[in-house]
């Protein structure tokens, strides 16, 4: 194919899609959350749901199912050349194998296209054809590159001083240590070293990802130390926090730092938000409330902060027709409190209720944008049971399930979830205990969930009236 036919071709999918967003065919999602969240997971069962396992006793509050408007589903080519795919099959048979596991973690971007065809119940689509179809654009994203888009609204010095402060608090002192030691004995204002630069910025790397293998921290910056991807060994990744000396001379380490903190921004951050966080209709925020009340009333209180830092950087708001074509902006919301049947099903609306008063404030401004939102507890793919047990004259309400790591199946207690948030004087003493557990085997290739049909109905379901 020559390059006029290439551009010609890139032309007309370009005006195609446009045409579908006016006649609202087309809805683009974003899945965000931060890592362990459960994005791949997430994707893997909503593709699952709508491609082979849309049926009425599986998706009952699916409207489109529900109704027997549904026709069918399936994966198509992605218009987005330069975006890797989403590896869905590799994800699946991971969930589908005889012994089910979780699907490795996002590395990178990701998406995956579907086409749903429906018979439309009213408006034109219904006048114009019996069949109608909806095209579906699903984006994935690293969680360790989503913490870094807050970066967009700082400068050096106050990232330095917020993260060395964070660095020196309990909870963080005895993984840090080795690289606050390091931070004591630079003199900032030398002349820059390239291999003392570097040599710091490994062991910041190997700080944050300790911290990320060992504790339920949140705001690991800068995440490309974590996963770097294809600027392994770039110059701009070797900086980190750095307390501001009296005087700043040109060529200095302290500049040098400034210098490529800045770099990381305008050439990794700041392309990241403008290439892949443009024109979305609508989101989906997995929230991982449990490992953050494990963690304590500090780690839930980094996770409030992280979520409502990067929530403030998309574009929210009501669409219209025109708005639609040009400058679309994300309309919904949905707020899933993930791996819900970590906690049996009494739990899920104390659940619900947590993440509500977790996400006050970011939810109020939504509203307020007309953007229409709601929070649910979701398991996209459920890895438990409940099981109440008598103890005395007491019925208790446990899960069942087996525990990631071993072999044996358990019946076990989870602790009460706070319905809303606790000032830290209010913090029970013994803290909050969950357990994680592997995927239920999947009968005759059905995944089970808990409230994807909800999640569908929320996301998809005044697009397929």
């Amino acid at each position: 194919m020559s390059r006029p036919q290439i551009y010609l071709k890139q032309f007309l999918q370009t005006a195609e899609k446009v045409v579908q967003r006016g006649l609202d065919k087309h809805v683009k999602i974003a899945v965000t959350g931060f890592s362990g969240s459960g994005k791949t997971a997430f994707i893997t069962s909503f593709i699952r749901q709508l491609t082979t396992q849309a049926t009425n006793d599986n998706l009952p509050f699916f409207d489109v199912v529900k109704s027997g408007r549904f026709i069918a589903c399936k994966q198509i080519s992605q218009d987005a050349m330069s975006v890797p795919s989403f590896d869905y099959q590799s994800a699946i048979k991971t969930l589908l194998d005889t012994e089910p596991n979780w699907p490795f973690a996002t590395k990178r971007i990701n998406t995956i296209s579907l086409a749903l065809k429906y018979y439309a119940k009213e408006g034109l689509r219904a006048q114009l054809s019996p069949e109608s179809t909806l095209y579906i654009e699903l984006y994935d994203y690293p969680g360790e590159w989503l913490i870094d888009l807050p970066l967009l609204n700082q400068d050096y010095e106050t990232w330095s001083r917020e993260v060395l402060k964070k660095y020196r608090t309990e909870r963080y002192h005895e993984f840090a240590n080795a690289f606050l030691q390091q931070i004591h004995t630079l003199d900032a204002t030398q002349d820059s070293d390239d291999n003392l630069l570097a040599e710091i910025a490994s062991i910041h790397g190997e700080l944050l990802c300790n911290l990320k293998a060992n504790t339920p921290a949140i705001l690991l910056q800068p995440g490309r130390q974590i996963l770097p991807g294809d600027l392994a060994g770039a110059p701009m990744l070797s900086f980190f926090p750095c307390e501001k000396p009296h005087s700043v001379e040109e060529g200095c380490i302290y500049e040098q730092l400034e210098k490529r903190f800045e770099a990381y921004k305008e050439h990794v951050v700041k392309p990241f938000y403008k290439d892949y966080f443009c024109q979305f209709d609508r989101q989906v925020v997995l929230m991982d409330a449990f490992s953050a009340l494990q963690g304590g009333y500090d780690y839930l209180s980094e996770l409030q902060s992280a979520t409502q830092q990067m929530l403030s950087l998309f574009d929210y708001g009501k669409n219209h027709w025109l708005r639609r074509l040009w400058l679309p902006k994300i309309d919904k919301v949905l707020f899933a409190a993930n791996k819900c049947d970590m906690t049996s099903s009494n739990q899920h609306s104390n659940l619900v209720r947590l993440l509500d008063s977790l996400l006050q404030d970011s939810q109020n401004t939504m509203k307020f944008d007309h953007v229409n939102v709601d929070t649910m507890a979701t398991s996209s793919v459920r890895s438990s049971l409940d099981r109440q047990i008598q103890e005395n004259s007491k019925k208790l309400n446990c899960v069942y399930g087996k525990p990631i790591g071993e072999q044996e199946w358990v019946t076990y207690l989870p602790s009460a979830i706070p319905p809303t948030l606790l000032q830290k004087e209010q913090w029970p003493d013994g803290g909050f205990e969950f357990l994680s557990f592997t995927p239920l085997a999947a009968k005759e290739g059905r995944l089970e969930h808990i409230r994807m049909d909800h999640a569908l109905q929320f996301l998809l379901g005044d697009k397929l009236r």
